[in-house]
């Protein structure tokens, strides 16, 4: 199930991504000679009209083939008027920008309907969503949906914003008392206790659980907007990590970002998978938006480097060398799957692990 659901997911990236390439080179009067899922070599294949589409034997990926997609294709004879080449550049720009705005899309698209559901988001307050018996927090009164705001130990004043924040308190404070501050329907209150040093089984320090979301939910015609805020921010949040990443290793510097490749997002599909449909539709909008961002980076063999040889004959009005177009190509797909290579045997090894 896990690696049904994996491929299911990919398939539904894969296709809406190349969908996008495929509608807009429609719409711009390009030929599109074959839309394939997957990488060559070809399992099969059906011609309707005038476009091939195929099934190939690699499923981790699809394109599709454009009529006089490289500038070597024009040695012959070549219809100018359905080539990609000989198409102006913002018609090429909307062609290579397609697929990254069908994911985008997609995403803003799965958010939006899980808002309608209810869904879990992340916030920046410690709320109490259970209390163990017999134990100090349940002494002080504390009940659930308290939220804790800070703590008060002697002349240091703690804040409280995340579980690992209350943790870290509770430890460094064991069988000392502390007075912690917490809001309650509105209300600021303060109540004294005194966290354990050792906690029974399963229990923390202060006896709580804490609760670091809350249950976002829309009526179905505002949650549009608000999915569109959603995936925006995730977006940038998507930008700004992987700006951190790539600084990281040009810096030499250890990256504070994991990496994952099929491996690892099949493991995270089966840990979806036991939360229900909702989750694996999160999981897919997040890796839909993710996705959108990767193919937009200016990197040779991605959509975002494509786009960059675009504007460089727009600006400069001359032929990018077909030579040099071909090798850079080339040197970015090796890279690509070296890298692939790479963080999937890494995902292996922590799956052993």
């Amino acid at each position: 199930m896990n690696v049904l659901a994996f491929f299911i997911i990919l398939a539904v990236l894969v296709l809406i991504h190349e969908f996008g390439h495929f509608i807009a080179a429609k719409r711009m009067g390009i030929k599109v000679e074959e839309f394939g899922f997957g990488f060559p070599p070809r399992v099969f294949g059906k011609k309707i009209g005038e476009t091939l589409y195929s099934y190939n034997l690699l499923p981790i990926g699809g394109f599709v083939k454009v009529y006089g997609e490289e500038y070597h294709e024009d040695e012959g004879k070549i219809d100018k008027a359905r080539a990609f080449i000989y198409k102006k550049p913002w018609q090429k720009s909307i062609v290579l920008l397609a697929g990254v705005f069908m994911n985008f899309i997609l995403g803003w698209f799965l958010i939006s309907y899980l808002f309608t559901q209810g869904i879990p988001t992340p916030t920046a307050n410690a709320t109490i969503s259970d209390v163990s018996p017999n134990s100090p927090a349940a002494a002080a009164g504390l009940r659930q949906g308290d939220e804790i705001l800070r703590i008060l130990a002697g002349t240091d004043t703690i804040q409280i914003d995340t579980a690992a924040d209350l943790v870290a308190a509770a430890k460094q404070y064991g069988d000392t008392p502390i007075t912690l501050e917490y809001e309650r329907d509105g209300q600021i209150a303060t109540t004294v206790l005194t966290p354990r040093a050792n906690p029974p089984a399963g229990q923390g320090a202060i006896g709580v659980v804490i609760m670091n979301y809350e249950i976002k939910q829309y009526p179905w015609y505002t949650a549009p907007y608000y999915g569109l805020r959603h995936a925006a921010i995730i977006t940038v949040t998507i930008l700004r990590e992987l700006g951190n990443l790539l600084l990281s290793l040009v810096t030499f510097q250890e990256t504070k970002v994991d990496i994952t490749g099929p491996v690892g997002i099949a493991q995270y599909t089966g840990e979806a998978l036991k939360y229900g449909p909702n989750a694996l539709l999160e999981l897919t909008a997040l890796l839909s938006l993710n996705l959108a961002v990767v193919n937009l980076l200016p990197f040779p063999a991605l959509d975002g480097g494509r786009l960059v040889f675009v504007l460089y004959e727009w600006i400069t009005r001359k032929r990018i060398s077909q030579n040099f177009e071909r090798n850079l190509n080339l040197f970015g797909i090796i890279t690509l799957l070296s890298l692939s290579i790479i963080v999937t045997y890494f995902d292996i090894v922590k799956l052993f692990q």
